[in-house]
């Protein structure tokens, strides 16, 4: 039986609060005041025929500001929850991953707008005559944009855990619970926040379609950042357009110093290396909590509760000494001596017959055979505009990438702007690029494509910047002690250590362009509207005229063609990735 594990007791509570403690508390009751008054309006009585109008006024902002941030921020403790259990799941069987993993590829190319056609009712429904549902529901489309790409990173970090690390767990009797929270957490951490930063950045890049719904030729706004560019690009307002700028500059700087910042300078301390480190990144925010003493005396309590019952827990649960997940290896059947993968397997190819004959049943109530070609074909067009996007944004952010996170005082400095950059909407830009493609009457199959990948690029950006950060030093040093330079040292050190993180940040890339086709190959402004042909534009338009029938036959193409990429691309670069790159 593993000994109970040692909790730290409470800090020493003086009679005095330090200086640390005198702006610790303060900030501490703005954000439980901010947090109280802004969840108030979230249950008032509400009818969808009669929403709420949505002011244009620069002084709504504030308070539309605090309702975005709040319904981002239950989001990403949402999905953080679901990393975890989701990530562990796969990552503890085999077969297990043979079911999960495909179904997150198809989770993550079902388009926002794909979840809204069919949830939005549901919750309206579900709490009938209030606004909480229309609130759930923005929750839930912000969820779908932020979720898969930490479920992915976490999955992919678990099965790059070293394996002798595994061992000192077992010799030491760590429980499931303890080798999670002690060995797997902590390993996943660098990767993991930085994956949470484009998280929140993806949200911003869909806040539009999620709190401006129009499903079936009903519209439900809430009140917030992205209902009001919504109705500022309605009404062609571009004062309005530069005012919800400015909010979103101020709130991405607040986060990035209140949040983010804080949780890279913590989570560097658990970087795998046995050299002395770099330079640290630094947080004052970080520092203003660790100092406060009153403030660590008053979290430890519930930091104490949480620990004791997780110990509680790991008693009652079956026990079980790690085992390796067994290596990759490709064959098209399992063998005839192992009757449980075979009939696994059979089991999952029968799910999926059936599951492909509702939908196709469902589908031929409306569509033809030849509408159901003709969407194939249009999901080659966007199947060949994801391709070039995806491989020009590799070309310029892994360089990049690598640069800013060998140096941790630049990765502090871009921080801010590549947060800015990231979680930038794609709608503030229709007005700029619907008149400049009017204006000198360019091809809009060309120059609208460049809004799909203007969002999710950054996934590659972030990810290949957390894997040059998480960059052994002691590599480094040998890789100096050689006499690599140039050339040489990129191609035998910087991109293998960065390759497995940037295949994270390319499958979410490529899986985030195709959801953001729904809303980038058919801009508008005003009365104007550009359409690009692809599958995209062809969901967004059957789900504004609530057509459920082709609403699913055009996301069940896109999440046929992100299936088979994944699986047939990104599937087989991981499994080389962790044959031949991991830090074993």
């Amino acid at each position: 039986m593993p000994r109970r594990p040692e909790l730290q007791p409470l800090p020493a509570l003086r009679a005095l609060p330090s200086r640390w403690d005198l702006l610790a508390f303060p900030l501490l009751f703005s954000v439980l005041f901010l947090l109280a008054w802004g969840s108030r309006g979230m249950h008032v009585p509400y009818a969808v025929d009669a929403a709420p109008a949505i002011s244009l006024q620069p002084q709504a902002l504030p308070e539309y500001a605090l309702r975005t941030t709040l319904r981002m921020a239950a989001a990403l403790l949402c999905s953080f929850v679901f990393t975890c259990v989701f990530a562990k799941l796969a990552a503890a069987s085999r077969r297990a991953e043979q079911v999960l993993i495909p179904l997150l590829d198809v989770l993550q190319s079902v388009p926002i707008l794909g979840f809204l056609s069919v949830t939005v009712v549901w919750f309206i429904k579900l709490f009938p005559g209030n606004l909480l549902g229309a609130e759930c529901a923005a929750i839930f489309a912000i969820f779908t944009s932020q979720a898969w790409n930490m479920a992915f990173s976490f999955f992919y970090s678990l099965r790059m855990v070293p394996k002798d690390l595994y061992q000192v767990a077992d010799l030491f009797g760590l429980s499931p619970w303890q080798r999670f929270c002690k060995l797997e957490l902590p390993f996943a951490a660098p990767n993991l926040v930085w994956n949470a930063m484009m998280s929140v950045s993806g949200g911003w890049f869909f806040v539009v379609a999620s709190e401006a719904i129009t499903v079936g030729g009903h519209s439900v706004l809430l009140p917030g950042v992205g209902s009001y560019i919504a109705v500022a690009i309605q009404r062609e307002d571009l004062h309005a357009i530069g005012w919800a700028i400015v909010c979103m500059a101020l709130l991405i700087a607040l986060y990035d110093q209140l949040v983010f910042r804080p949780l890279v300078a913590w989570a560097d301390k658990f970087r795998f290396e046995f050299s002395q480190a770099q330079p640290t990144p630094a947080s004052w925010m970080l520092t203003l909590l660790t100092r406060a003493r009153w403030l660590r005396a008053l979290l430890a309590v519930p930091l104490l509760a949480l620990a004791t019952g997780g110990h509680w827990l790991a008693q009652r649960l079956p026990r079980r000494r790690w085992r390796p997940v067994p290596r990759i290896k490709w064959r098209r059947v399992a063998p005839l001596g192992d009757w449980s993968g075979l009939l696994f397997n059979l089991g999952v190819a029968l799910a999926a017959v059936v599951v492909t004959v509702l939908l196709a049943r469902f589908v031929l109530r409306e569509a033809s055979y030849a509408e159901i070609a003709r969407v194939f074909g249009l999901g080659a067009c966007t199947l060949l505009r994801v391709l070039v996007l995806s491989l020009l944004a590799t070309l310029l952010w892994v360089p990049l990438g690598i640069l800013i996170g060998l140096h941790p005082r630049l990765a502090a400095r871009s921080q801010p702007l590549a947060l800015f950059l990231s979680a930038f909407p794609a709608n503030l830009l229709f007005p700029v690029a619907v008149l400049g493609i009017v204006h000198f009457r360019l091809n809009p199959e060309i120059w609208v494509s460049p809004l799909m990948i203007l969002g999710t690029q950054w996934y590659i950006l972030f990810n290949v910047v957390a894997g040059a950060s998480a960059l052994p030093n002691d590599l480094r040093e040998a890789a100096a002690n050689l006499g690599l330079r140039g050339w040489p040292l990129w191609r035998r050190v910087l991109l293998p250590a960065v390759f497995p993180a940037y295949l994270t940040g390319g499958l979410t890339a490529s899986g985030g362009a195709w959801n953001a086709s729904v809303v980038s190959e058919v801009v508008s402004w005003g009365p104007t509207t550009l359409t690009a042909t692809g599958v995209g534009a062809y969901i967004a338009q059957q789900t504004a005229v609530g057509d459920t029938p082709r609403v699913v036959l055009g996301i069940a193409v896109m999440s046929l063609y992100v299936v088979v990429c994944n699986r047939f691309l990104w599937k087989r670069l991981y499994g080389w990735a962790q044959n031949r790159l991991a830090l074993d």
